[in-house]
């Protein structure tokens, strides 16, 4: 303290303002004698408090905005169900004589999200030629913290090839409220395999990804693919005798990350399936998208089999495209390249 008194003191003053006579009315004027007695006590002036917060500012501004920018995709995909609302009503009278409704809704969003890749993050896809023009063929790819990679993609595939790929997308996300009408218009389904054969058999693009929630929350720099032993998605394929495309994206795990390797977050999801592990990033690093050579239907092999073929066509894209560990500078200052270098 400035006039050199001790603990004793500040005793005393938090006794006169604690037992002081008066109505219960002064009690504001009580509060404000603790505050001052604690001032004196703590030796703070005005310029003080600025430096503190100004210090508490340097400091937490940046963890803000890393896990504030997840939220602001959320946002994005919340204006852009506002927009379909939004259109089909202004659409309602053009439905009896249009048979497909969506077509300029899903390109006009496909190009604002085509806009935001390539702004953000100077989105490239190298193999879109792989994509049939017509036909079925099933994509399966690597899940981020945040696809938002694959959203950039399914503009491309919408905005260059002029189809709509189908989705695979977990239970969770069907639970959203708000999302209903989003996932029919880009024709997302929650994965039975009844339903995926389906689709590929009427000659649609489908996209899954084996290793979804699980290698969205727990997966990490290194890029394992937690895909476990899942085969469905490879008797999908061997049932609609329809073309494996892999596919990879770098630097995503640099865009998004997850906290899901602490234990707690993943004893919550192995307990009870809450995918509550807390995203963070949005940093604009450079992403590309890899689509590998399609493995064609072979009826010799069975679901196993595709199974294990298939994942490492895509960890062979991972192998040749992607540093390990990523970085989230280098792959900032992959911005800054102009032609790409496989690794």
């Amino acid at each position: 303290m400035s006039d050199g008194r001790g603990g004793h003191a500040l005793c005393l003053d938090l006794s006169v303002c604690m037992f002081s006579p008066g109505p219960s009315s002064h009690s504001p004027k009580r509060l404000v004698c603790l505050f001052h007695a604690w001032e004196e006590w703590a030796g703070l002036d005005q310029e003080d408090y600025l430096s503190v917060l100004e210090y508490l500012l340097w400091v937490f501004t940046p963890l803000a905005i890393v896990f504030i920018v997840p939220f602001l995709i959320v946002i994005f995909l919340y204006l852009s169900i506002l927009f379909l609302h939004v259109y089909k009503r202004k659409n309602q009278l053009k439905e009896a004589y249009c048979n497909n409704l969506w077509d300029g809704a899903r390109k006009t969003l496909a190009t604002l999200w085509d806009g935001h890749g390539a702004i953000w993050h100077g989105y490239e896809v190298h193999g879109m030629e792989k994509i049939p023009d017509e036909g079925p063929a099933l994509i399966v790819y690597y899940h981020g913290a945040i696809p938002v990679d694959y959203y950039y993609f399914l503009a491309h595939v919408i905005i260059q090839k002029g189809r709509t790929c189908h989705s695979v997308a977990d239970h969770f996300l069907f639970k959203i409220p708000g999302f209903k009408l989003l996932l029919e218009v880009f024709s997302v389904i929650h994965g039975p395999q009844e339903e995926c054969v389906r689709a590929l058999k009427n000659g649609h693009l489908l996209a899954i990804s084996p290793g979804g929630v699980r290698e969205a929350l727990f997966s990490d720099e290194t890029y394992p693919l937690l895909w476990g032993e899942r085969k469905g998605f490879a008797q999908v394929a061997i049932d609609s005798r329809a073309p494996v495309i892999p596919m990879f994206t770098q630097n995503v795990r640099e865009g998004f990350r997850s906290l899901g390797t602490l234990r707690f977050f993943r004893w919550v999801y192995d307990r009870f399936r809450l995918p509550i592990a807390p995203v963070y990033g949005g940093f604009p690093v450079k992403f590309r998208t890899f689509l590998g050579d399609p493995i064609p239907y072979d009826p010799n092999i069975n679901a196993a089999e595709l199974a294990q073929k298939v994942q490492q066509a895509v960890q062979s894209l991972i192998d040749t495209h992607q540093q390990i560990p990523g970085s989230i500078l280098r792959a900032l200052l992959e911005r800054f390249h102009t032609k790409y270098k496989a690794h």
